[in-house]
């Protein structure tokens, strides 16, 4: 088993695993909002419950000449018992307001939960002579991270049941498994608190013992050295901002540790791991626009690790290792990527040589290497085709999937010596699939595909992909699925789902949770809208910065084109975003609440202003290349255009359930809880409004496998009852 490279498959995804969110605007269609009040809204009208308050305490924010009054700043006391308070009462209201539906929210809980293969195993895969293996028992909430010694006929050696590890908490998660090369110790790291800050912990894997090593405030992963006795990790600041490596011996106190490099430009953050050779231990350092890589022989720990590129703004470099050279995934003269390669001795860009060229029209997003083979991961036309280049120059070829969209991906490779690939795939009807690809015979090989159960059959249901004209004119792709049967009469409940930022491409997955919405007439939209990565660079680059409202536009046309051609209606639409996506949430109410039913804004990125001001918070510094500068008077006037806090007006709103956790590392607590309290100020409709804050995790929520589904089922159940279909059984 080894520590699986970064930066191999979505990068821009993955090298901003600090995800935030984003927007806002203005509106002039606030009287058509209030003209009707649907069966479901007088309901909870009816209810008459006092809605939560919370005291406004006036703060002037000054900035390039203009002064905003942020009434409700003083949330961001954390400590503070009021706060507590508050975040309670929302949350107790939630349970009143929702009661009629606490039987119903069950029912989906177990509908749900029932899909899911409880005794179920992932495909194991070989490393360094071991099988290994994740597992689940019937019953447990956690996985069973196991091994087989050369054979999957060996006996099972249990490395880590999570089950038991995590019966002290309620939050535990773990990250960043890694097996020191002789195979005998393991290393992990473990969160607690759902903060994202990892304690490393070591077993011996012979013994079964717990070492003494225990290494505190980590990103989580360990990178072992070829010497089996050094690792090195990461460490993170006070806004939990990756910026320092460490090496640590074992038996050895982490007070001992040597740090091995310090990032010392905050809007940079760091990142350790090993080449799939085996023969380097990288340093990454990465911001939006730019990325910086140092290596170390990792036969020689205690040596200085050297450039292999210095950082120049705007160059992006992902790079991995094979036989005498390095090569280079980079956007040097090639907005969509480009593979360059260079000898192992001269690793600065004059010595680069061009391998794969540029394409206008392909993305070229990741690159996996095997001894005889270059896979690469290219995305035409918003999917990810996998490419076979054979290195002795026999014809290159794409593997055929038989669907015209999904998702394929390369999946756990860690074997260089192979002519097999492993491949992971799905779509919006499939199942999540596991392959085996013979490169050299062509043969596709399933291995699993991930049983649902309750008498799933993918051939009942349907899926589209469309492009839609956005007002500029760009054509912008939207994947849909429904149960066949779903009439385009304008009468149909759908829901829109979409991110839009950092480059993260939303690719047309399968959820098994999905179906209790599918199967009770609901079709469900995915709007690969500008922000995101689908059709390439220029798509991303057109939905950040001074360009970022396309991102919300492009939306809103995307949910005119469903209603116009009676996919659904005002009165059954329902948008979903969480993150940067909930940022998109709260901008396309402010635009055009008249056009939403309902609303989940999940952990939302509302108050763009001041939190890209404040830089103790969590990834502010490194954000500016993808929303701006706010101290730049440019920048300022137009996040101010759009934030979705800033931009709150007294009028009707969409029923809305925002969601939070109040140790959440990536968007912080407060923004939603302030925007739902400026909102209950503002607002001029009786619909319901509703926050959650799990006041026990973060940004992802729930850890435990079946205890995530409660939350599921919560908004499901919000759906569903706005839509007027919380008695209506599933259609299987």
């Amino acid at each position: 088993m080894q520590n699986l490279h970064p930066f191999n498959r979505n990068t821009k995804a993955l090298l901003l695993f600090f995800v935030l969110a984003f927007f806002a605007a203005c509106s002039n269609q606030e009287q058509q909002a209030a003209s009707t009040q649907p069966a479901t809204s007088m309901m909870y009208e009816k209810m008459n419950l006092p809605v939560p308050t919370v005291k406004a305490v006036p703060k002037e924010l000054s900035m390039h000449g203009d002064t905003r009054i942020d009434e409700f700043y003083w949330l961001k006391e954390r400590e503070n018992p009021d706060v507590i308070a508050y975040l309670n009462s929302e949350n107790a209201y939630r349970e009143q307001v929702t009661s009629h539906t606490k039987a119903f929210q069950g029912k989906l809980f177990e509908e749900i939960k029932g899909r899911i293969k409880q005794d179920d195993e992932s495909v194991p895969y070989k490393d360094n002579g071991y099988f290994y293996l994740t597992r689940y028992e019937t019953g447990k909430e956690y996985a069973i991270h196991s091994r087989k010694k050369g054979s999957l006929d060996a006996k099972e050696e249990v490395m880590l049941d999570v089950n038991e590890l995590a019966k002290p908490y309620k939050y535990y998660a773990v990250g960043g498994r890694a097996v020191s090369s002789n195979n005998k110790i393991l290393a992990y790291g473990e969160d607690t608190l759902s903060r994202r800050i990892y304690t490393i912990r070591f077993k011996d894997l012979e013994t079964g013992k717990m070492l003494k090593d225990v290494i505190p405030n980590t990103s989580g992963g360990a990178v072992w050295a070829n010497d089996n006795q050094t690792i090195f990790y990461s460490v993170k600041d006070a806004s939990l901002r990756p910026y320092k490596v460490f090496k640590h011996k074992l038996g050895t106190p982490a007070t001992k540790d040597v740090e091995v490099f310090h990032e010392s430009d905050e809007t940079f953050a760091s990142a350790v791991y090993k080449t799939k050779s085996k023969k380097y231990i990288v340093i990454a350092s990465f911001q939006t626009l730019t990325t910086e890589y140092r290596v170390l022989d990792a036969n020689q720990p205690n040596g200085v690790f050297r450039i292999i590129q210095p950082r120049t703004r705007g160059l992006e470099y992902f790079m991995d290792h094979y036989g005498d050279k390095f090569y280079f995934r980079t956007n040097l003269d090639a907005k969509n990527f480009r593979l360059m390669s260079t000898p192992e001795t001269a690793t600065t860009k004059e010595n680069w040589t061009e391998v794969i060229a540029h394409r206008d029209d392909v993305l070229l997003e990741g690159m996996e290497i095997f001894k005889d083979h270059l896979v690469l991961s290219e995305r035409i036309k918003g999917i990810t085709q996998l490419r076979v280049r054979p290195w002795n120059g026999s014809p290159e070829h794409y593997i055929a999937f038989g669907e015209d969209a999904y998702m394929a991906y390369v999946d756990v490779n860690p074997d260089f010596d192979t002519e097999v690939l492993r491949v992971g795939y799905m779509s919006l009807t499939t199942p999540s699939t596991t392959y085996d690809y013979n490169m050299n015979t062509k043969k596709l090989t399933q291995l699993k595909q991930q049983e649902v159960l309750g008498g799933f059959d993918r051939n009942d249901y349907a899926s589209e992909r469309i492009y839609i004209k956005a007002r500029d004119g760009v054509q912008v792709p939207v994947s849909i699925v429904y149960k066949k049967g779903f009439k385009k009469d304008g009468k149909q409940p759908l829901l829109l789902y979409a991110y839009g930022s950092y480059g993260a491409s939303m690719d047309p997955t399968f959820n098994s949770a999905r179906l209790s919405l599918l199967n009770r007439g609901f079709a469900y939209a995915i709007a690969h809208i500008r922000g995101g990565e689908e059709l390439g660079r220029a798509w991303y680059e057109d939905g950040k910065l001074l360009k970022k409202k396309n991102t919300f536009t492009d939306y809103i046309d995307c949910a005119d084109y469903l209603v116009n051609n009676k996919y659904t209606s005002p009165e059954k639409l329902f948008a979903m975003g969480g993150s940067a996506g909930g940022l998109l949430m709260g901008a396309v109410i402010n635009m055009r609440p008249e056009l939403f039913k309902g609303v989940i804004a999940a952990v939302p990125f509302v108050d763009v202003i001041t939190t890209m001001l404040d830089e103790t918070i969590p990834l502010t510094t490194g954000e500016y290349d993808e929303w701006g500068n706010p101290n730049d008077k440019t920048y300022y006037d137009y996040m101010k255009s759009y934030s979705p806090y800033d931009n709150v007006e007294a009028k009707a709103y969409p029923a809305m359930l925002v969601t939070t956790g109040l140790h959440d590392s990536q968007v912080q607590y407060w923004e939603p809880a302030k925007w739902v309290a400026r909102l209950r100020t503002k607002k001029t409709d009786k619909n319901p409004l509703l926050l959650y804050t799990n006041m026990d995790t973060g940004h992802g929520g729930a850890s435990g496998r079946f205890e995530k589904y409660k939350e599921v089922a919560m908004e499901y159940a919000f759906l569903l009852d706005l839509a007027g279909l919380a008695e209506v059984e599933a259609k299987n």
